[in-house]
């Protein structure tokens, strides 16, 4: 049984690997480490409930199929099955130009691309099956003071409820977000860039069935998607510029709605009856390197990404999925060759990912008009040559550079 305590010792007796963060990545990673038999320790600022920790928030996830593959594997899937609504086809275009890319699961070979997914439902089922870890030592609320560098790893300073506690692991994983604590006691700089602009996410029932298709649609103003949930509803993820964002956060339902239908159009017909508005400034966080000696960041400490295309969550979990396969064949979780293969495993797939959403943002959404008929040749040939679709899809689903083991289960 998962103990709650503020003891420093590791469950093993000996030197593991530390965690620092307990959100959606680090949680994951916790739990990989557990069921591949690994002795860990779980630092979580927030108390172990659903409504206490910051990334358990009301934003929809678009979960890629080889993120629901590797959560399965993991044993958390079963948790969260239920509340998931399956993505079988894909549709990108841009508002006032011709062109468009559909992505079809059946054409493919597969049931869905991915699956959306309430990001709390998400925390719930991950704090359920972090119940059942047997190898796992959990201090929350707590958090990280200090490190300080031993020969064979790392001494952290924890402050937990109870008082303070001493904890010496093998391995340091930094999970704890864009504003890592970690990467900065770590020495490591990280290159920033602020979009400008802010994410406004909803949920809306659409007049028409969305039919089980997640809409993506570009715009001088931003993106703005829609993604299928239970009940005929839909996620609405609306990006303002920084100059529109305050005005855009004043509307009243039926104002916001307005501007909704205005930037997404009428496929699914009238949208109405919007759920409670929430905002996030959008920042792009990439970490100059992602390793240290005996320790390593992953998630958004790693990176943080544009949310354009979803891909935040899908790229941490493969971050924590690859460091548990390679911990789980190691003797020594922290040794230099483990973190060089973790680096060189993580590099084509983050950079892939981190060009393809900053790329995408400032290339889909430039106004410049005499950019509109490349972009539309480009999104028909995604549609309909072959080889870029497959590319399209695929990168899409999440089977990018060498993925994890874990998420080719069911590798399409």
């Amino acid at each position: 049984m998962t103990r709650m305590t503020s003891s420093a010792s590791l469950a093993s007796g000996q030197p593991g690997v530390l965690i620092i963060g307990g959100g959606l990545v680090g949680a994951s990673l916790a739990i990989a480490l557990d069921a591949a038999g690994i002795a860990a320790t779980l630092v979580e600022t927030a108390a172990p409930r659903a409504d206490a920790q910051p990334s358990y928030d009301e934003r929809n996830l678009a979960l890629a199929r080889a993120s629901v593959n590797g959560l399965d594997a993991i044993g958390v899937w079963r948790h969260a099955s239920a509340a998931a609504t399956p993505i079988r086809h894909i549709h990108v275009s841009r508002a006032g130009e011709f062109g468009s890319a559909r992505i079809d699961a059946a054409r493919h070979g597969v049931e869905a691309l991915g699956w959306t997914l309430p990001a709390r439902e998400l925390g719930a089922a991950l704090l359920r099956r972090l119940d059942e870890c047997t190898r796992l030592t959990r201090l929350a609320p707590a958090t990280l003071a200090a490190i300080e560098p031993l020969a064979d790893g790392w001494r952290a300073r924890i402050h937990a409820a109870d008082g303070e506690v001493s904890i010496d692991a093998a391995l340091l994983v930094g999970a704890d977000g864009s504003e890592s604590f970690v990467r900065g006691q770590l020495g490591i700089a990280a290159e920033r860039h602020d979009y400008r602009q802010t994410l406004f996410v909803c949920t809306v029932t659409p007049e028409r069935d969305h039919a089980h298709r997640a809409w993506e649609r570009f715009a001088d103003e931003g993106p703005v998607a829609l993604l299928p949930l239970a009940e005929r509803r839909c996620g609405l993820v609306l990006t303002a510029s920084a100059d529109e964002a305050e005005a855009v956060a004043a509307l009243d339902d039926t104002g916001f709605i307005a501007l909704a239908q205005r930037r997404f159009g009428w496929r699914l017909g009238r949208l109405g009856r919007p759920g409670r508005r929430h905002s996030y400034a959008i920042h792009r966080v990439a970490a100059d390197q992602l390793t240290a000696p005996r320790a390593v960041l992953v998630g958004n400490a790693a990176q943080t990404v544009h949310p354009i295309g979803a891909q935040g969550f899908n790229l941490g979990l493969r971050d924590a999925l690859t460091l548990a396969e390679l911990v789980a064949a190691a003797s020594d979780p922290g040794e230099a060759t483990l973190l060089a293969r973790y680096a060189a495993r993580r590099a084509p797939d983050r950079e892939a990912t981190m060009a393809m959403s900053h790329g995408l943002v400032q290339l889909a959404c430039l106004p410049q008009p005499l950019l509109a008929p490349l972009r539309s040749l480009a999104l028909l040939a995604c549609d309909r040559l072959p080889p870029l679709q497959r590319a399209l899809a695929r990168g899409g689903m999440g089977f990018r550079g060498e993925p994890p083991l874990a998420v080719l289960e069911r590798l399409p």
